[in-house]
């Protein structure tokens, strides 16, 4: 029998819009066959449990049904080798905050849809998100060693989206783009905090695509676009990220 792998996440590790999509799973997890998870499982001749959600929060991982599907954790049952986790974008508003940022400017003065929009841009509002998303992460990384203590858990952090200071983003603005790059660069510091603290490994993403955002000419993830059918979702990994991340995960399991 094969070692047991379980992939927690958001839609950073289903990777919805990537095709093939992943047999069996829910559509509205956008879960991909060649999401990260799966080619590691692939690699290492792991048995996958594959339960990354587009859309999850850290308390789909924890507590929260999910579209009637059960919270991600009900997944472990302890025989586990690798668990692997991407999670705390969506507690953060990251992805939203970019999508607001990505429309035309008279919207955010619309009535309702203009002061949702307006507080997706909120820093303050983004900052207060992120703190809560320090004590969640370190959470996770609890609840997951406790239930799976044989196994090898790594987070693994988001692929950079947005260019470096200095560099547009278009129709994203500068003020924008710099938000975003804060939510970004938190991000990646709580999640290697929640690793250092519990007992767990970090996976580091984030940095090793710094060369490779969407507006790159090698790009790992994918600028704003609208959503349709057959097309990789905006402003998330594409193959190419997914392929990428993949390998650092199997560099970091292959390492003693």
């Amino acid at each position: 029998m094969n070692a047991r792998y379980v992939a927690l996440g958001s839609s950073m590790a289903a990777g919805p819009g990537i095709a093939p999509g992943a047999p069996g799973a829910p559509k509205r997890s956008g879960r991909s066959a060649v999401n990260y998870a799966h080619l590691v499982a692939a690699q290492l001749g792991y048995d996958l449990v594959d339960v990354t959600f587009s859309g999850a929060t850290t308390a789909h991982v924890l507590s929260d049904e999910q579209f009637g599907t059960p919270p991600q954790v009900h997944a472990l049952d302890g025989s586990e080798a690798l668990v692997t986790i991407t999670i705390g974008g969506n507690d953060a508003g990251y992805v939203p905050m970019l999508a607001a940022a990505c429309l035309p400017r008279f919207v955010r003065s619309v009535p309702y849809v203009g002061g949702l929009l307006r507080g997706q841009l909120d820093r303050a509002a983004r900052d207060r998100a992120l703190d809560a998303v320090a004590e969640s992460l370190k959470t996770v990384g609890t609840e997951v060693r406790r239930r799976a203590p044989r196994a090898r858990v790594l987070f693994v952090d988001y692929l950079t989206l947005l260019p470096p200071a200095g560099e547009s983003a278009p129709p994203i603005g500068d003020a924008e783009a710099a938000l975003g790059r804060h939510i970004a660069a938190r991000l990646a510091e709580l999640t290697a905090a929640a690793a250092a603290e519990t007992g767990c490994e970090l996976v580091q993403a984030a940095a090793a695509s710094h060369d490779h955002h969407a507006w790159s000419a090698d790009p790992w993830t994918t600028a704003f676009h609208w959503p349709l059918p057959g097309r990789v979702a905006p402003l998330h990994p594409n193959a190419a990220g997914m392929r990428a991340v993949a390998q650092m995960v199997i560099d970091r399991v292959s390492c003693a």
